[in-house]
């Protein structure tokens, strides 16, 4: 039997296929090795995949062996996972566009990729002033002393303050690079690296050997928004990546919380423009606690699975609209997530926010942090 992971790594080798479509493949025809051996028949069927693109497929994927390329991949890249994979974080495949290769070296913790262990994102900009410094250092360590993993992009500034502040307090780190696993961007960061390396892990979505690309790094930030449940933007001014980084968060259900400054302070611009669009202020580091202290685990610590539909075992009120019965039928008495209400319901997000609000307001469901729903 071929690896599966065989297959996500062909797909990925076809010009124009990236993580978007690559989920909608997935899920249409089940297994990526299915996809391959598809008709183009069939592969027009596929929502964004049709005309020049599936010819595109035809000619490229006759030029691919799946198991060869696999083989030949390993050599220089080990160590990696495939949403197919048990191991992968379960927050990734929740998002539009989980990447179809993770590559990872350091310490992998299992409770981080099943949810157990809560995950924070702090981001910000590489020239932080000495209050966005100070706040930093002292909720990065409050938070790893409780116990949360802190996730970063290995950046100057803001991230780095992030990462030594959680090693200094023991905890653990997760660094998200826009560059191959072994290569280090900023150089001058080889020891902090090396430290997260021996005491956390490094994650990329690109190949051993990928050197750093302006391009790359921010589809590096929606890894960091995906496998995070809160975001903290601790400084951005209005160009800065932190800001994109909280796109993602905010388009993912993920809570995001800002540190507010004077708007004459030009590093405070993006967060007072985060506040203004609903983000929580950081006001209190005992505050900003007892809030990310309530966000709840995963409904399982298992793999989320995207192929079919979880039978949640609930009683409803058989007179409701059929539409809410549908809907209240995926939300058991553990925290749901919306995206996964939405997935499982195959109903639109948009119909699905309303008939959320409908149910709360009958007082069928009660709604968490985090874009997460749980029965009464």
């Amino acid at each position: 039997m071929i690896d599966p992971r065989s297959y996500w790594l062909a797909w990925s080798k076809i010009p124009k296929i990236g993580p978007v479509l690559l989920k909608r493949l997935w899920q249409h025809f089940g297994t990526l090795q299915q996809a391959w051996h598809a008709s183009a028949d069939a592969l027009n069927e596929v929502e964004g995949v049709g005309g020049k693109l599936v010819e595109i497929i035809v000619k490229e994927r006759s030029h691919l062996d799946p198991a060869q390329l696999l083989t030949e991949h390993w050599q220089k890249n080990p160590n990696f996972w495939t949403p197919s994979d048990q191991d992968y974080p379960q927050l990734l495949l929740e998002i539009p566009s989980p990447p179809p290769l993770l590559y990872y070296r350091g310490r992998v913790d299992l409770g981080e990729n099943q949810g157990i262990t809560p995950l924070v994102g702090i981001v910000g900009t590489r020239s932080p002033t000495d209050h966005g410094r100070r706040w930093t250092w002292n909720i990065s360590s409050a938070l790893a002393k409780r116990g949360f993993t802190i996730v970063s992009g290995l950046a100057l500034g803001i991230d780095r303050i992030a990462h030594e502040a959680c090693l200094k307090s023991g905890g653990r780190t997760i660094a998200v690079l826009g560059t191959g696993v072994d290569v280090i961007y900023p150089s001058n960061h080889r020891p902090l690296y090396e430290a997260i390396q021996e005491k956390g892990i490094i994650l990329s979505e690109y190949p051993s050997g990928s050197p750093p690309d302006k391009t790359k790094f921010p589809a590096r930030n929606r890894i960091i928004a995906g496998l995070c449940r809160a975001i903290l933007v601790m400084e951005a001014p209005m160009q800065s990546g932190a800001l994109i980084t909280a796109r993602y968060a905010n388009e993912f259900g993920r809570d995001i919380y800002t540190l507010p400054n004077s708007p004459d302070v030009v590093e405070a611009e993006g967060c007072l423009r985060l506040i203004h669009q609903g983000a929580e202020m950081i006001i209190k580091e005992e505050e900003l606690l007892e809030m990310l202290g309530a966000i709840p685990q995963l409904d399982q610590p298992q793999q989320v699975s995207l192929l079919s539909e979880t039978k949640a075992v609930v009683e409803v009120n058989l007179d409701l609209d059929p539409k809410l019965i549908q809907v209240l039928q995926r939300i058991s008495a553990q925290p749901t997530l919306f995206d996964t209400i939405v997935s499982q319901s195959q109903l639109p997000a948009s119909e699905v926010s309303g008939l959320l609000l409908q149910l709360e307001l009958e007082g069928y469901i009660m709604q968490l942090p985090g874009m997460r729903y749980q029965r009464k």
